[in-house]
This record gives structure tokens, sequence and C-alpha cells, in this order.
């Protein structure tokens, strides 16, 4: 599932296909696991399983043994005096074998079956692959929640800039009347002076939020491979998954590790087959087979023994069981691992969905509290249009609307991120 996404963002991006003015969650996710450097690591797999493969069916091939040798013996397998006494009667002469012997050589098998052994290791391989696969999906699948939370992260920072600017803009407005108010002597200078402080103090805290939202977008831009400046992130789909079941990599990496234990089974059947190859030994030196005529002279020869050879592991019986036994108990931990996986998992699809209630429960008030705070600024406004000056109540009223409104936007970000955490929790 995942490399299929890669492969359709690789195509994009090749057709030229760029991150607009706007940019989506969906987007940076997907950018940042085919920027990952881990990426790779698939097509490493790949050539490696190839080659692996490549070994298992050249284990078909002849196997061929070249050999060169020199040796020296303090006894030789000779003919009986009584024996070597006679024939030396007829003219001949028998002289046993030399007791320095060599030869140059090669040994040729060619295995005919092997008990199923080739083809359970190519089963074993491609389950090993299929695993290797699903461990980077797990790995790649972490980066979607590290990218989502810089996302939600920079969304909060951006309706934090969002509610100070606001807010200064309220403050230089009433600033401005309380300065025309200071020339015709109606307001004091220290009410003048507190309105201005908590101007440049509002200024400071955007010049803070900017930074770190400017942190925030180099961070997710050097996961995502695109600078992230000048982009507007929209916020996502508040969609709640209707099929909580879920469908976490870690799962396929369980079954992809229960399905190399099955094909492990296999190879314990195959280690109790008996093999059948056909042989061959070919070599020039001294002694010859024929050792009748090597004790005669000494010349070298050329020599040569084929046939068909049975060999069967009698000791692999001694052990099956207990193979058998080991690779069920490894099978039966996995289970138990995938079943704890599912437990917590389960919980924490709770604990999301909890959260989520719990913030729309909040969230029912926040128009009404926004609606309110606007309405008891707006009357200190007024009494200060009407002459009557109350810096600090004036400055506590804007505090409690751009809180207000802060509230509000947070719980509507939270809520956003508590939905994400949910889709993250059951890949959704």
């Amino acid at each position: 599932m995942l490399r299929k996404r890669y492969l359709l963002l690789a195509l994009s991006l090749f057709l030229g296909v760029h991150l607009s003015a706007q940019v989506t969650l969906e987007e940076c996710v997907a950018l940042a696991q085919e920027n990952y450097p881990l990426i790779r690591k698939y097509d490493l797999l790949n050539r490696t399983k190839e080659v692996n493969l490549s070994n298992i069916n050249k284990s078909w091939l002849p196997q061929i043994n070249v050999y060169g040798q020199g040796t020296v013996q303090n006894e030789t397998p000779s003919l009986p005096e009584s024996l070597a006494g006679i024939i030396s009667q007829t003219g001949a002469s028998i002289s046993g074998l030399d007791e320095w012997q060599y030869k140059i050589g090669a040994d040729i098998s060619q295995s005919v079956w092997d008990g199923g052994a080739s083809k359970t290791r190519r089963k074993i391989e491609r389950a090993e692959d299929m695993e290797r696969q699903a461990t980077v999906d797990v790995q790649l699948y972490a980066i979607r929640e590290r990218v989502e939370n810089l996302y939600f992260g920079i969304l909060l920072i951006d309706e934090q800039v969002k509610q100070t600017r606001a807010m200064q803009e309220l403050l230089r407005g009433n600033l401005n009347k309380l300065r025309a108010m200071r020339k015709n002597g109606i307001a004091m200078q220290s009410d003048v002076d507190m309105v201005e402080a908590q101007y440049l103090s509002a200024n400071q805290q955007l010049i803070q939020a900017e930074s770190a939202s400017k942190s925030y977008r180099e961070v997710l831009g050097i996961f995502t491979g695109k600078s992230l400046a000048g982009q507007t992130l929209m916020k996502p789909d508040a969609s709640i998954p209707q099929d909580l079941i879920p469908e976490r990599p870690e799962l396929r990496h369980f079954e992809a590790r229960l399905r190399t234990n099955e094909a492990r089974q296999k190879s314990v059947t195959a280690s109790m087959m008996p093999k059948i190859g056909l042989f061959a030994q070919a070599y020039y030196g001294y002694p010859g087979l024929d050792y009748f005529e090597s004790m005669m002279n000494r010349d070298l020869s050329f020599n040569l023994l084929a046939g068909v050879k049975v060999s069967w592991n009698i000791g692999a019986f001694y052990t099956k069981k207990n193979d058998r036994r080991k690779l069920r108990l490894a099978s039966d931990n996995i289970a138990v691992e995938r079943d704890v996986f599912l437990f917590n998992t389960n919980m924490e699809t709770r604990s999301r969905l909890d959260r989520i209630d719990e913030l729309r429960a909040v969230m029912k008030e926040n128009d009404r509290i926004v609606e309110l705070r606007a309405n008891v600024r707006k009357a200190a406004e007024s009494r200060l249009d009407n002459g009557v000056i109350d810096a600090t109540d004036l400055l506590t009223k804007l505090t409690d609307e751009k809180q207000a409104r802060l509230t509000a936007s947070y719980h509507e970000i939270q809520l956003l991120q508590s939905i994400y955490q949910l889709k993250y929790t059951l890949n959704k």
C-alpha cells in the first residue's frame, strides 16, 4: 500500500506537479515518506532477494572441486612375498606401490533430487523478504506521526499569529484614541503608556510566534524535501473513520513473521528426505585405480570413477519433534505479540474517541464565549469613546477576548489533531 503511494507520488513529481500555494496534510505525509532515506531500502531488499534466489537456483548446477595433492606413506600395499617370488620366476618384477604418491583431479557432483530442500529454501527466502519489507513499512509509517505533529504544530502557531495580529489592530486603534484624548487633556499619560506597553508586548509575542512558525516550517520542509515558506497549510478533513478495525503495518509484519515460520516448518520435513545425486571423480597421477598395474610400474595414468549416490541423514528424525515444537512456540509468541498490539491499539482508539467527544462538547460553547467577550470589549471601547477612561479594564477585556478566540481556534485544531491521531492509530 505504501509503495503504491510512493510510485504515484514519484509519477506526479516526474510530470511536474509541485506543491501549490496551498498545502495539504496528505501531501506532506506522502512527500515525507518518499523523501525519507529509508525508502531506498525497498530497492536494496528486492536486489537482496534476487541474489539469494539466484544462489538457491544455482545449487542445482554441477558442483566441481578441483584439487592437487602429493603424499608420502611409510607403508603401501604390496604382494605377499611367496606370490612375489613366484611372479619373479617368470621374469616379471613387481616392486609394489611407491611411498611417494601424487595426483591432480576433479570431483564432480550433480544433485538429482534434494528432498525438496531447494524449493523450501525459495519459499523461506520469499517469506523472509516479505518480513523485511514489512519491517520497513513499519519504520516508514512512524514518519507519518512525526509529520502530522509538525503540521498541527504549525497550524496552532499560525492561529496564534493570526489572533495576535488581530489583537494588535485593536490595541493600535485604542492607542490612537488615547493619544488624541491625551492631547485634548482628557486622558492621562499613564493610560497611554499602559496601552502602548501592551501593544509592544503583543508585537514581541508576534515576533516569537512568527519565528516559531518559520522554524517548524523549515523542519517540515526537511522532511518533505520542499520549501514551505509562504505556503498556506490547509486544515484537514474532520471526518471520523466509520470502520474502527485497525489496518496498521505492524499487523502485516506479524503476519509476515508467521508465514516465515510456516515456511520453515517445511524445511524440517525436507531435512528428513533422502538425497539422490550423480558423481564423478577424475584424476591424473599415481597410483591409478588399477593397483596391480601401479605395482609393476610407476607411470602416471588417467583414472575415472562415476556413479549414483543416495544419502539419508537419519539424525534429522531425532530432532524432528523438537524442531517443529520450537517453530510452533515461535509462532505462538508472535501471536501473543500481535494480540498485545491489538489490545493496546483498541485501548488507544477508545481513548482517542473519548478525547474527540470531550473536545466536541467543549466546543459547543466556544462561539458564545467569543461573542460575549467581544460584547464586553466593545462596551469598554464605547465607554472610552464617551470619555470614561479605564485603561486597565480595557486591556483586561481585550486580553480576555483574544484568549477566548485563541482558545476556540485551539480547540478546533486540537479536535482535528485528535481525529488524525485516531486515523494514525487505525491507519485510516
